[in-house]
């Protein structure tokens, strides 16, 4: 017997917003994280913000690899247009902002850790996220990446009004809480309301599978760089 789950609960919602719906606690958990809150407060201490770029910057990397994965399998024009510019966001934008930042925080880029010294949690994301990109189709593909994007955007927009007098924290959150950032999260997001088929109950249990895996990952990752605890 087949355990695949059915499409979207809602009829007419979205693919990602039922995605979305299917792990809000654990989407909650990690756009609340104690290390998000004390970045919007400019409280977070500078060596925390430091650890968490040594190790982003790495994530980024395989994070990049993962998009043209999935561009890769782009299934028409529109598609391969929307998944090269968000590649271009990540390779031309946020690698070298992660990279300034972990020198305006004190650290050096040329000594970021190799991959034997990854911190657990970074080296199985980027693994979960290869995988998909590199066996799955392209929706599964964003499925996976969308998380990360997705949960920045929504992170900065609402402290963009009131950022902390910290410009280190002020700047990461103008970088995603401006509206060409939201502009490219509804494409993408849109892309994948195109490409999933919610009657196909084999690929909505792929689909949610790797969503919710990736939103796990997104608060392991904020509590590998500063543990609640």
């Amino acid at each position: 017997m087949s355990t695949a789950t059915a499409g979207p609960a809602a009829p007419g919602l979205a693919a990602s917003a039922a995605l979305r719906a299917s792990g809000q606690a654990a989407w909650t958990a990690a756009v609340s994280h104690p290390m998000v809150a004390g970045i919007a407060a400019g409280t977070l201490p500078h060596q925390t913000f430091r650890r968490y770029f040594e190790q982003n910057v790495r994530y980024l990397e395989d994070y990049a690899r993962a998009i043209a994965l999935t561009a890769a399998k782009a299934p028409d024009r529109e598609a391969l247009d929307v998944l090269s510019r968000f590649l271009r966001q990540i390779v031309g934008a946020e690698i070298p902002a992660n990279l300034d930042f972990l020198e305006r925080l004190g650290g050096s880029p040329g000594q970021l850790p190799g991959p034997a010294e990854l911190h657990p949690v970074t080296y199985a994301y980027t693994r979960h996220l290869l995988h998909v990109c590199a066996q799955d189709g392209c929706a599964e593909g964003l499925a996976a990446v969308l998380p990360c994007q997705w949960s920045y955007g929504e992170i900065a927009r609402p402290l963009m009004a009131a950022r902390p007098a910290d410009p280190v924290y002020a700047d990461w959150i103008a970088m995603f809480g401006n509206a060409e950032y939201d502009a490219l999260v509804a494409e993408t997001t849109g892309l994948l309301d195109r490409l999933a088929d919610p009657a196909d109950a084999r690929q909505w249990s792929r689909l949610s599978e790797v969503f919710n895996i990736s939103i796990r990952y997104e608060g392991e990752f904020w509590e590998m760089a500063h543990p609640a605890g």
